[in-house]
């Protein structure tokens, strides 16, 4: 009895080191990836006036048109949206590229939310130009040339300001994307900046062990501003990827800023309302907000 006393006494307190040991290191919750300390670098987000003087930054708003396009790519035609505010005026240039899920009503609404912010947003539907099912397990390569053309006809749009245009993605759009600006090398005449909602950053065609432990060798060529969002509760094999790519970069003191949002997981910025909470709101409107901010300072300097 004694010896079953000494041995409860000895496991609690191993048991209760391993646990101080754990919580001082960051991975208490069972969530953290290894190199959380990445994300919400401070001097990123501080604001002097909001904590000195309380003061709120206005966001302007505009009312939102939008028309049916379409480009060739080769003999391939294809559909797309633009979306841009309603007036005569001239805007920044942005390419949206949707995901795996493919071009449905609640992606199409976060386009819509972006162009309110004082963009033209060209929004591609590259499934649709070839015929693919939402949802595809395999990465069609052809795509990414489709979605490389839809940049050129972007910037040839005459109510566009700028002479380059910021890609923005979430989950596989942002490695077509990433493809666009690396492989495509349209960061040497077309690209300005790259923002993306936790993108799928290895091939999605790439055997498992690459999906869980590395990340597509490409991002280690961005050489534009980066801006990446991620929720707290991504799936670890995506997060894992996001974060060590992120970590790269920042040894290599490239211009990136990952956003890590706590209490939301996938699909934050699109979660419909039957499921959608308090934080995915939160974190959708900052991070659109953060990213017009974003956008319009990268692209200033290719101003027409």
């Amino acid at each position: 009895m004694k010896n079953k006393i000494k041995y409860r006494a000895v496991l609690g307190v191993l048991l209760g080191a391993g646990l101080a040991l754990t919580a001082r290191s960051g991975l208490a919750g069972g969530h953290e990836t290894p190199y959380a300390d990445v994300a919400n670098d401070q001097e990123k987000w501080w604001d002097d006036a909001w904590w000195d003087d309380g003061q709120v930054a206005n966001v302007k708003n505009y009312k939102v048109v939008e028309r049916n396009v379409s480009y060739l790519n080769g003999d391939v035609d294809v559909p797309a949206v633009v979306f841009r505010p309603d007036d005569d005026k001239k805007y920044p240039a942005v390419l949206f590229q949707h995901g795996r899920t493919g071009w449905t009503d609640l992606i199409q609404r976060h386009a819509r939310r972006l162009a309110a912010r004082g963009f033209v947003v060209l929004a591609p539907d590259v499934y649709a130009a070839r015929f693919i099912d939402p949802r595809p397990i395999e990465h069609d390569y052809a795509t990414e040339g489709d979605v490389n053309a839809g940049l050129d006809y972007l910037l040839a749009l005459p109510d566009v300001s700028t002479k380059r245009a910021c890609l923005y993605s979430q989950t596989r759009g942002g490695y077509y994307t990433l493809k666009v600006a690396v492989t495509f090398k349209r960061q040497v005449d077309a690209v300005g900046c790259y923002v993306s909602y936790y993108p799928h950053w290895q091939d999605p065609n790439a055997p498992e062990p690459e999906q869980v432990y590395r990340y597509a060798q490409e991002a280690d060529q961005l050489t534009v501003p980066v801006m990446v969002f991620i929720g707290e509760y991504e799936q670890y094999q995506r997060k894992r990827s996001i974060e060590t790519a992120v970590k790269a970069m920042k040894d290599s003191n490239h211009d990136v800023t990952l956003i890590t949002y706590p209490g939301v997981g996938r699909g934050f910025d699109f979660r419909p309302r039957s499921v959608r909470t308090f934080a995915d709101d939160l974190a959708a409107k900052d991070a659109v907000a953060r990213a017009a901010g974003f956008i319009r300072k990268n692209l200033n300097a290719y101003a027409k």
